[in-house]
This record gives C-alpha cells, sequence and structure tokens, in this order.
C-alpha cells in the first residue's frame, strides 16, 4: 500500500518537496496531496514589486510551475483549500475548500510549509481601501487595480525594507509622488545606519520624500472610506494610495496549535535534516522556519527563496528515501531602488553585539570597473572582522550598477571561514570593464586586515 505524503503550503518550500519526492518514488509507492489555500503554485513573491513597476510582465511570467503542471507530474494539488488544523497524534488534517466543506486527510509524512504572513500592527484605518500589502500575486492584482483606479498621484510606502524599497521604485514608475515612512532611523535596517543612510540619500536623490523615524499612528480615511492620508506623531502625508512594507513573521499558528516546537522568532524548529524537531514524520522549510546563522551561531527567521527551494529539496530528497541536511545561511541577500544597489551578507555591527562578538571595521569608496574606463560607478563597501582572529563577519554593499552581485565574495568567505587578510589573496577576475585592478572586496578586505594588525599592535603594546 503507498504512503501519502501531505503538503500544507503550494509554494517554493513545499511545492519543491513533492516535487523532489516525485521523482524519487513513484505513484504508487508515494501518493502526494498538497493544499493551498490561495489560487497559485509556485511563483515568485519576490518579482512582485518589479511586475507592478513594470518590469516584467505578470501574474502567468512569475509563476514557475502551475497546479495542472504539478498535477500532470502525479501531484494531487487542491486550490483554494485552507488546512484548519493538525492532529499529529492521528496522523491526519483537517482541510477547508473553497466551498466550506470539511474533511480529515491521514498522512504517512507531513510537510508544513505555510510561509510567513505580513506584519499589520492595529493602527486605525489600516484595513481601509487603498491600503495593500504585498506578500501574494494577489495582492500584486489588487496594487495595479488600484493604480488604475485614476487620480492616484500620491503614494506612501510605509517601511523601509527590502519591500518597501522596492515598492517606492514601482511607484516611481508609475509617476507617482512617492514618501517612504519608516519608523528606524535610516531604510534598510538589515544594514548598519552609516550605510543606510547612503540608501536614504540615495532615495532622496531619485525624489522620493524619506520620513525617517517616523512611526505610523493612523490611516487617515475621505468621506468615500479610502485612505486620503497616513499620520505619524509629528506629521502627516497625503495618499491616495498606501503599500505596507512591514516585514513579515513566520506563518506557524496551525502548528503552534498542534504542539510543535517554535523559537524565539516564532519560527518552526528543525533539525538539520528539515524534520520538526522531536517528530518522526513531520517536516518543515521556507519562511515558516528558524535558520541557523552560520557567522553567529544563532537561529534567526530569514525570509528568502533561496532557503525555501533549498529546504523543499532537502525534504523530498529525505522524504524519497535519500539523505540530506540544510548546513545553515550566512545572511545574503541584494535588492534595489532604481539604478541603486543593496547588498549584505553575514552580521551588521549590533548582531555582532548581540552575538557577543568583538570587531573592527572598514568602509571604502571604489567604483565597478577601473576609474578610467567608461561608466565606472561609485560603491560604498563596508566589512566586519573579528577582533583577534581577523575572521570575516560581515559584507555590506551600497552602489550603482555592478555593486550588489559583489556580495557573493563575502558569502563565500563567511561560509568557508575565511579571515580578511586570506580574503586579499582570492583570485578574482580582473578586467577593466568588470573592475578596477583591486576589486572593491578586496580593497575593504585589506583595509579591515590593517585594523587588525593594529589593533592587535596596540593589545601588544608595553
Amino acid at each position: 500500500m503507498a504512503e501519502r505524503l501531505v503538503v500544507i503550503g503550494g509554494d517554493a518550500a513545499g511545492m519543491s518537496a513533492a516535487s523532489q519526492a516525485r521523482r524519487r518514488r513513484n505513484a504508487d509507492d508515494l501518493e502526494i496531496v498538497a493544499f493551498e489555500r490561495g489560487r497559485h503554485t509556485s511563483y515568485s513573491a519576490c518579482g512582485i514589486p518589479y511586475w507592478v513597476g513594470g518590469a516584467t510582465s505578470g501574474p502567468d511570467a512569475l509563476i514557475a510551475r502551475t497546479a495542472d503542471e504539478h498535477r500532470a507530474r502525479g501531484i494531487d494539488v487542491r486550490l483554494g483549500t485552507e488546512v484548519t488544523a493538525v492532529d499529529p497524534a492521528a496522523g491526519r488534517v483537517l482541510a477547508r475548500d473553497a466551498e466550506g466543506h470539511e474533511a480529515w486527510t491521514s498522512y504517512d509524512h507531513l510537510v508544513l510549509a505555510t510561509g510567513a504572513v505580513p506584519v499589520r500592527p492595529p493602527i486605525p484605518g489600516i484595513g481601509a481601501p487603498g491600503v495593500y500589502g504585498v506578500q501574494t500575486l494577489d495582492d500584486g492584482e489588487a496594487v495595479l487595480r488600484g493604480l488604475d483606479r485614476g487620480g492616484v498621484r500620491r503614494a506612501v510606502v510605509v517601511g523601509g525594507g527590502y519591500i518597501g524599497v522596492e515598492m517606492a521604485e514601482a511607484m516611481l514608475l508609475h509617476g507617482l509622488d512617492v514618501t517612504l515612512v519608516d519608523r528606524d532611523d535610516e531604510p534598510m535596517s538589515t544594514l548598519d545606519p552609516d550605510m543606510g543612510r547612503l540608501v536614504r540619500k540615495a532615495l532622496e536623490g531619485l525624489g522620493v520624500k524619506v520620513a525617517s523615524g517616523a512611526a505610523v499612528r493612523e490611516v487617515l480615511l475621505g468621506g468615500d472610506g479610502r485612505v486620503r492620508a497616513v499620520s505619524t506623531d509629528d506629521a502627516t502625508y497625503p495618499a491616495d494610495l498606501v503599500v505596507l512594507g512591514l516585514g513579515v513573521r513566520p506563518g506557524t499558528e496551525l502548528a503552534a496549535a498542534a504542539g510543535l516546537p517554535t523559537g524565539a522568532y516564532g519560527g518552526l524548529l528543525t533539525d538539520r535534516s528539515m524534520r520538526v524537531r522531536g517528530t518522526e514524520r513531520i517536516w518543515a522549510g521556507g519562511d515558516c522556519v528558524e535558520v541557523w546563522n552560520l557567522v553567529s551561531g544563532t537561529l534567526q527567521h530569514i525570509p528568502l527563496g533561496t532557503h525555501a527551494n533549498k529546504h523543499g529539496r532537502i525534504i523530498g530528497t529525505n522524504i524519497g528515501g535519500g539523505y540530506a541536511t540544510f548546513p545553515g545561511v550566512v545572511g545574503t541577500a541584494v535588492s534595489k531602488v532604481c539604478d541603486v544597489e543593496i547588498a549584505r551578507t553575514g552580521l551588521k555591527e549590533s548582531q555582532a553585539r548581540a552575538a557577543g562578538l568583538q570587531y573592527v571595521s572598514a568602509v571604502i569608496e571604489s567604483t565597478s570597473r577601473a576609474g578610467y574606463y567608461p561608466d565606472a560607478a561609485a560603491m560604498t563597501v563596508k566589512v566586519l572582522a573579528e577582533r583577534g582572529t581577523g575572521r570575516l563577519l560581515g559584507l555590506q554593499i551600497v552602489g550603482r550598477e555592478g555593486a550588489a552581485k559583489r556580495v557573493d565574495i563575502g558569502a563565500v568567505a563567511l561560509t568557508a571561514g575565511l579571515t580578511v587578510d586570506r580574503m586579499v589573496d582570492l583570485d578574482l577576475g580582473y578586467a577593466p570593464p568588470f573592475s578596477p585592478v583591486w576589486d572593491p572586496v578586496l580593497i575593504a578586505a585589506r583595509k579591515a586586515a590593517e585594523a587588525v594588525a593594529k589593533d592587535l599592535a596596540r593589545e601588544q603594546a608595553p
């Protein structure tokens, strides 16, 4: 008799797990049922700001594999069906379809891929017409409908993280007056404040009004019940459309109700095989789990599609009879707003301090190409290194074309545990159209190595 794999969540982690398990086990051996409460499977939520901004078409272009394509591969995908309860003791889940019918489905293996949910604080008016989140393809369609209503001239983006700055760009591309309201002192709080300041200046240079250190207190409504402004303690910002970019939290309510373990960030806790701790038949991956940070040696919640797809592949391999593990992350992320590229990997200063690490830092300015080569673009690079050992702890980059993907040098160095002194010797590719003779990352590493050496010399001085 065939075993049954039940998957909750039809996006990156869930469908990667289902697809990998199907590759390894045929339908006579493993039945696969995937529940997805939305209307789409296997789509790129990361692409929504670029679809809204007009850089790509959608939503079909953002779907890697449709439900019908999964079904053709032997996966029973049930759209518009929400799992409302998990019973680990009995090995079953309760699902409700679009007509409201409920039924229990038993499982031999369960994959929780419930993703993350947008943070929506209890602010008066936050649920009013004209206020949009950006999490699903349906959200993207809703924003575009809002832009098409007519009379939309002013947009307020709430939150200065990745989604916030990307949606600020999308609103600019629609010709709107854009204000970004952020409770932090500088946008992109995943960077150190000195690097975030560069992002703010770049946004302002593009025409975005940035209100830093400003927490939204209320969304004000007009006589028609639609949004007309956003208010903080100090000011009111007129708005015909509001986009929320306040971050996400793990979507683990279902798992927590079933008594499954969650961590400090609310994410599910798994072992390296992505099996939920304390269970034998339950697996979890994607934005609903916490992951091990290889640099700090702590658990974090880092919601990225790159991790989700890897988690799914590992889960599917293990369910399929193989063996695979997920070693952890170093926290690499890139983004852009218009022509400004933003990248980071490893730890920022506050994270290093929280992990009990002492560090030195170096900040340099360089260019993406040889200075004499046409269109050489400026960039700022910051490196953090551990005091004493010189181990690379983090890398941050803000610049123009050719800046962001250089962060991958740091990601590899962090994974390998390289010191900044060792990084200086990396044999990177060079030609004037691609880099100065000393790549900006290596210049910053060299400056950090010098700072480590000077720090050691001071300690050893009589």
